[in-house]
């Protein structure tokens, strides 16, 4: 295994670079999976325009838009790491919202406002036969959703620790236990060492 160390715009470029020969003449559904310190909506997001030169039209899309209602992601406390990390995140809108919508050509971007705790109302986008469609966020990997490319953003539990937030410590056991029981690093297509999003390596088989 080698470590590569890269600058953030050369990530995105040979990132932007591999997605766009991916598939060609399909749609393409590219997990960016990490904890928010790690930037997986910051990365997706800056894909879309680089996507766009080199031919594939490509939507963004945060999986923070597709949060269960908040009487079901608080059912055991606001600060449970277990809920946090098994029933949050609603995977069946996102499957048929977004990774197998029934028209797959309209994709919605958000169902659920996690801060209004109310319907987005967003009207539907829509691709070509050959977009890319970015979903960004954490644990979206080993479950029940389907991507065709896994980006994972890793990091070191002294990097996540030190990262996140002092209000959002009680998040860092759900990313233990994803990393021991679904191990992304291991299988993902891409792997990304996110200890400062600012100094970013790919982690490459040798």
């Amino acid at each position: 295994m080698m470590i590569r160390p890269i600058s953030p715009a050369k990530l995105v470029e040979e990132l932007a670079d591999r997605l766009a020969a991916d598939a060609p003449g399909t749609r393409l559904r590219v997990a960016v999976d990490g904890a928010a310190s790690a930037g997986p909506g910051e990365l997706a997001a800056a894909l879309v325009d680089p996507l766009r030169v080199r031919g594939r039209a490509a939507l963004h899309v945060p999986a923070d838009g597709f949060l269960r209602p908040a009487s079901l992601r608080f059912e055991f406390g606001r600060h449970n790491p277990d809920a946090f990390y098994e029933s949050w995140l609603d995977e069946t809108g996102l499957m048929r919202e977004v990774l197998e919508p029934a028209d797959p050509g309209r994709v919605l971007p958000s169902l659920w406002d996690p801060h209004t705790d109310r319907a987005t109302r967003a009207p539907y986008q829509t691709l070509p036969e050959d977009g890319i469609v970015l979903v960004s966020g954490a644990f979206l990997l080993g479950g029940t959703l389907a991507f065709d490319v896994a980006v994972h953003l890793t990091q070191s539990a002294a990097a996540l620790a030190r990262r996140t937030p002092d209000g959002e410590l009680w998040t860092v056991p759900a990313f233990a236990r994803y990393d021991d029981e679904v191990a992304p690093a291991t299988f993902a297509d891409v792997v990304v060492r996110m200890d400062d999003p600012r100094h970013p390596a790919l982690v490459e088989n040798a």
